[in-house]
């Protein structure tokens, strides 16, 4: 009964987990390759209410030196830029794009408004961060080849996952993320966390589910560089 409640969970406990499935063409779900690495990812957004930037997560993978993609929001980037620019001068640390205001789902936005999304938390991030990202994430995985295209004419490679933690969900423990992460993690998955306070349990679990995937024989790299093995 308890997973039976995790998989109904998974598909309702947050906006930023709502993959579209039927969109798959342009959209990077997993690394290429046969080799055994795997692409912590992070999602740190902002809507309509302040969030924190989760420095348990952080100060974690830091610390063990392990490489990690956070794709942040602007609106984030901007009410959290001295810790942002803290976070991404440390090696192995990729900040990339995640839109400026997390829209609910941007493909009821306009060509115009999908643009202004992207530039503008392209701009800030790049204010804060020093570079300019070229990946990008939509909010709750929602897009369509329109969307796409779009955020692709602008130069970015759009990267999602293959499936979903659910951390934002209170009632996904630690226990769970780690056991699910554990059994279903392949060569070239993209894991996908959140890291603005809303994941609940995903700091508690991190250094059991990071042990876990090494004694795997799995090996930890940002996506770029992920997607650069051939």
């Amino acid at each position: 009964m308890k997973w039976a409640r995790v998989a109904l969970l998974l598909a309702f406990a947050c906006r930023a987990q709502a993959s579209d499935s039927s969109v798959s063409v342009g959209i990077v779900t997993r690394l290429p390759g046969p080799e055994r690495v795997v692409a912590l990812t992070f999602d740190a957004c902002q809507a309509t209410h302040a969030t924190r930037l989760d420095r348990a997560i952080t100060d974690f993978l830091v610390a063990r030196g392990v490489p990690f993609t956070i794709f942040m929001g602007g609106r984030f980037a901007r009410d959290h830029a001295d810790e942002v620019r803290a976070l991404a001068a440390r090696p192995g640390v990729s900040i990339q794009n995640h839109s400026w205001s997390h829209p609910r789902d941007m493909r009821t936005l306009t060509d115009e408004q999908v643009r202004s999304e992207v530039a503008e938390a392209a701009d800030e991030l790049e204010r804060v961060v020093g570079r300019r990202p070229t990946l990008f994430r939509f909010p709750g995985g929602s897009a369509d080849e329109r969307t796409v295209a779009l955020v692709e004419a602008m130069g970015y490679r759009v990267v999602h996952w293959r499936w979903a933690e659910g951390d934002p969900a209170r009632s996904i423990d630690a226990d769970m993320l780690v056991a699910q992460t554990l059994r279903r993690t392949r060569a070239g998955d993209i894991l996908i966390f959140h890291i603005n306070g809303r994941g609940w349990h995903t700091a508690e679990a991190l250094p059991r589910i990071v042990d876990g995937l090494v004694d795997l024989g799995f090996r930890f790299v940002t996506v770029e560089e992920g997607l650069a093995v051939r």
